[in-house]
């Protein structure tokens, strides 16, 4: 009977036991699976024309400003040969504006001046001698006016011959060179968008990246805009799981997670850069039947070391930190 009883109290006392443990049992959860992610750089031409030569493969490693592809650039050398001829020939225009008459012009017009001077003079001589004559009686009135008109005209002459010469000497109106001046840097734009246009035919890489896959060959004609080479920088390499509304609170941008896969190395980690404003309903591919919570949330964190370690859809398991009371 005493045998009973203990069993009965031994049986009594595993089912309390066990039910503490029920009671006490802890329903967090330290780890969730995730994948990685990649975001890639669609690298495109920014004119449209025929890819002439892709410089890279599948699989290649770039560095900042290598050289992707590139596109048949005659037109683009054409329109910069013209743009830069008619800067120069804008340029020597203005010149000519902004100096004076040449020597040979200055040279006549000087002489212009001496003949009207000659004249003028020679004509007022012959004016004083005819009034004179006309007092004496030995000219008529009708001539001494001829002679004053023509005094009077080779003044006229005269005065022309000197505004010439001052014109020739001076260079061009400040409006017409103002003019001039604003032809020349629209040139000089013209053949500025001419070489960028050229220079863009070479399409390079805008960061250290791998090369993820390329998307169009030679001798294809290619659209502005369309994607020729896709890139993967190692920065873009992100991890990507869902965490349970319950466990929310465990996670906050800037906060580190731990990381383990298959051939990753030791002490990976992670912080967290994304956290969705939005629950879903259920993840879009379930990796753990431990994750049984209806509301989950997606959450991004970005490698800080060894991302290129990884490789887009690869499963990462992610140690969410602990919980730190508010």
């Amino acid at each position: 009977m005493n045998r009973r009883f203990v069993i009965l109290g031994i049986a009594a006392l595993a089912a309390i036991v066990l039910l503490a443990r029920y009671l006490l049992r802890d329903e967090t959860i330290s780890t969730v699976q995730g994948y990685a992610e990649a975001e890639y750089v669609k690298v495109a031409p920014v004119q449209s024309g025929l890819l002439t030569a892709v410089s890279v493969r599948r699989g290649d490693q770039v560095k900042v400003g290598q050289k992707l592809f590139t596109q048949d650039d005659q037109g683009d050398r054409a329109a910069r040969d013209e743009a830069a001829r008619r800067l120069e020939q804008a340029r020597f225009t203005l010149a000519d504006l902004e100096k004076g008459g040449r020597p040979s012009e200055v040279a006549a017009a000087q002489a212009d001046v001496h003949d009207a001077t000659a004249a003028r003079d020679r004509a007022q001589t012959d004016l004083v001698r005819g009034e004179a004559l006309l007092k004496g009686g030995f000219d008529t009135r009708q001539h001494v006016d001829q002679l004053r008109a023509e005094a009077r005209s080779t003044v006229a002459r005269f005065n022309a011959a000197s505004a010439k010469l001052d014109t020739v000497r001076l260079a061009a109106r400040i409006d017409a060179i103002e003019a001039q001046r604003s032809a020349v840097k629209a040139a000089e734009a013209a053949l500025a968008e001419a070489e960028w246009r050229l220079a863009q035919r070479d399409v390079v890489a805008p960061a250290d990246a791998l090369v993820a896959d390329t998307l169009a060959r030679p001798g294809e004609h290619v659209d502005a805009g369309y994607p020729v080479v896709s890139l993967l920088p190692p920065p873009n390499l992100l991890i990507r799981f869902f965490v349970p509304e319950t466990e929310l609170a465990r996670v906050r941008v800037g906060d580190t997670v731990d990381l383990s896969c298959h051939s990753c190395p030791a002490g990976l980690q992670a912080a967290i850069s994304f956290v969705a404003p939005q629950p879903e309903y259920t993840p879009p591919v379930i990796y753990s039947e431990a994750i049984r919570a209806k509301l989950v949330f997606l959450v991004e964190a970005r490698p800080r070391d060894a991302a290129a370690t990884l490789k887009p859809g690869q499963p990462i398991d992610v140690k969410l930190p602990r919980q730190v009371p508010r």
